[in-house]
């Protein structure tokens, strides 16, 4: 009970007033509702679309402790990124609110379609790995330390992702 009532309660206390009942007559007590007809409109149901585009900023990175945790080459799903990987290797670390653990839409090693970065960088990646908490929205592209060198390193806005989904190929009839 919150304090309010209590105190209108306590101050107002509810009266009784003793009147005596009042009798109905028959005819109201063996009184039934009508059925009544109701129409409602029928609205269409609107398919969710099956491929999203998420807008995402995107930025590179490469095993090392600045950029990762004290195990730089162990990702977030449990996978071992290899010795000699490169921007080729195609693998990509998702901020939390894209993952499906935190609510986002994308799960560890499913495939996602990158565009808008560069020729080099642009195509289909495996999620691997988890951001920095501090990051939303944002896409961190896996290379080679050497290859930052070479003008793969930067950060990049506008960015689509979307998951893969594998083209049917022909099949005999």
């Amino acid at each position: 009970m919150s304090i309010a009532l209590f105190l209108l309660t306590f101050l107002f206390p509810p009266r009784t007033i003793s009147v005596p009942a009042l009798a109905l007559p028959s005819t109201v007590a063996t009184l039934s509702p009508r059925p009544v007809a109701v129409a409602l409109p029928v609205m269409p149901v609107k398919k969710a679309p099956t491929t999203l585009t998420y807008r995402v900023t995107a930025t590179t990175y490469w095993p090392e402790v600045d950029q990762t945790d004290d195990n730089p080459m162990e990702t977030a799903d449990g996978s071992i990124i290899p010795n000699r990987h490169s921007s080729k290797t195609r693998w990509l670390a998702v901020s939390r609110d894209l993952l499906d653990k935190w609510g986002g839409p994308f799960r560890y090693g499913e495939k996602v379609r990158v565009r808008g970065i560069s020729d080099a960088l642009d195509g289909v990646y495996i999620i691997h790995d988890t951001m920095n908490r501090r990051h939303r929205h944002c896409v961190d592209v896996l290379i080679n330390e050497r290859e930052s060198d070479r003008g793969l390193e930067g950060r990049w806005a506008n960015i689509k992702l979307t998951k893969y989904t594998e083209e049917p190929g022909w099949q005999p009839g």
